[in-house]
């Protein structure tokens, strides 16, 4: 089976030798000329529906699945959860979805293929002495084909689909891989503790792989223990693709870790606390990424030396309003930024906060995220959050909430310290101490977790 190839078509794999390392798997490399094989056999056995839902765990089988429904013209959805109520909801403005897993369980209300059980790979996804295969060709997928529909996360209200196209996400993949400087690094592998349905994750770990000549790296890791073991299988140079979550309980920990060449690090901003004690922990140099869903990755910061975001090759910002606008490159159109941002030039700038966490109370202005850093830098505080209920039709005014993990402190010794670092007026009323936030997958914490946690709270109830 071959994709149809036209002048604007994208190859899947970017300058591969058939022989070169292409993934790595239970310790073991899988080659390019394996991967493609796997690909094509796959791509002859699945359905001939429009949509497939990619649950794969396994990052490799992911981006075999992934691989294999482009060249059948098919578009991966990437939605933020996997919960019934959302996949029934993609069942109806998807009609023909249908999922792939290495589950052991897959949706009930969607046709499922358990990818163990493939006919035509009956061969495993591991090159065995002995074992000759047929050198495929390399497939080419047109640039204007959509690839994937990527979901927000979710964190200011319900998820929305954002449609990627091939060439887009190549594009973007490329610049990334250029400004970390691991583009054509045939001998680096990307570990992630990101999910490779998560837009980071996919981009950062899965489409880098694919276009930036890197190696893939088949694990999802998330205690330290598991990140620590799985770094140290690779037996060459190697590059942590993470988020300020797993990279605080790394520091915390002080896991030892094996000799890095890059760290990476996105889905929140991080504090240059602890870019600087990650760098010297880990002896190893920590660019930060950002972006959103609409527009994939932006910009990227070196964060232990500069606040400064630099924009990737070809992308501009312009100021329209109180609002900041980027264009140019793999953007699609002229996006705005949820952020508010101070533009220093038209490809650098400065974040100060989300929009939506903007808060206003007797005439003052904050923002969530100066809230939420002034609570986590606590001595004692693990984790942390502050949350602004809505205002409810009885006239009252909402009061900022707050949750810490802290077992070692009182309530009172937080709000002491915080009274230290920020306006009365911001002080949470209530504070609850918790065992845990409800964060997801990529660490991030949606508005609906947060009102369920507070529900539970507000009603005298304990948290799960």
């Amino acid at each position: 089976m071959q994709a149809v190839q036209t002048m604007q078509a994208v190859p899947l794999l970017h300058r591969r030798r058939p022989d070169s390392i292409f993934a790595r798997q239970n310790g073991k490399p899988i080659s390019t000329q394996r991967f493609l094989t796997d690909v094509l056999s796959l791509a002859e056995t699945l359905p001939a529906n429009p949509y497939v839902l990619n649950l794969c765990a396994d990052r490799y089988r992911f981006t075999v699945v992934f691989s294999a429904a482009m060249l059948r013209g098919q578009i991966s959805l990437l939605p933020p959860n996997h919960t019934p109520d959302l996949i029934n909801r993609l069942k109806q403005l998807y009609p023909g979805l249908y999922c792939v897993t290495d589950g052991a369980d897959g949706h009930a209300t969607l046709q499922t293929i358990f990818y163990p059980d493939l006919p035509g790979m009956d061969l495993p996804g591991i090159d065995l002495p002995g074992i000759n295969l047929p050198t495929p060709e390399m497939p080419e997928i047109p640039a204007a084909q959509v690839a994937a529909i990527v979901f927000t996360s979710g964190s200011t209200g319900d998820p929305m689909p954002n449609e990627k196209t091939w060439g887009a996400v190549s594009r973007s993949v490329t610049v990334e891989a250029m400004r970390l400087g691991i583009y054509n690094r045939g001998d680096l592998t990307l570990l992630g503790t990101v999910p490779a349905q998560h837009m980071y994750g996919f981009e950062s770990t899965v489409l880098i792989a694919l276009q930036g000549g890197v190696i893939l790296h088949a694990a999802k890791p998330f205690f330290p223990a598991d990140i620590s073991a799985s770094l140290a299988e690779i037996p060459g140079p190697r590059a942590l693709v993470t988020t300020p979550v797993h990279l605080r309980a790394l520091v915390t920990n002080r896991t030892a870790l094996p000799q890095l060449d890059l760290i990476v690090c996105a889905t929140a901003p991080l504090s240059r606390e602890l870019a600087v004690q990650a760098e010297e922990l880990f002896g190893a140099p920590l660019q930060e990424v950002y972006g959103f869903t609409e527009a994939g990755q932006v910009a990227s910061r070196r964060t232990t030396i500069t606040d400064e975001w630099q924009t990737f090759d070809g992308l501009t910002l312009r100021q329209k309003g109180e609002t900041a606008y980027v264009s140019g490159g793999h953007v699609v159109g002229e996006l705005p930024l949820n952020d508010i941002t101070e533009l220093h030039s038209d490809t650098t700038f400065l974040l100060l906060g989300r929009t939506a966490d903007l808060i206003n109370i007797a005439g003052k202005r904050t923002s969530l995220a100066s809230l939420n850093h002034h609570l986590n830098s606590i001595d004692g505080v693990k984790d942390g959050v502050f949350f602004m209920p809505e205002e409810k039709n009885t006239g009252e005014t909402p009061r900022l909430t707050a949750f810490a993990v802290a077992a070692e402190l009182s309530g009172s010794e937080i709000m002491n310290a915080l009274r230290q670092r920020m306006d009365a007026i911001f002080l949470p009323r209530p504070l609850h101490i918790v065992d845990s936030l409800p964060r997801n997958s990529t660490g991030k914490l949606t508005r609906a977790s947060l009102e369920k946690l507070f529900l539970q709270y507000d009603k005298g109830q304990k948290c799960d």
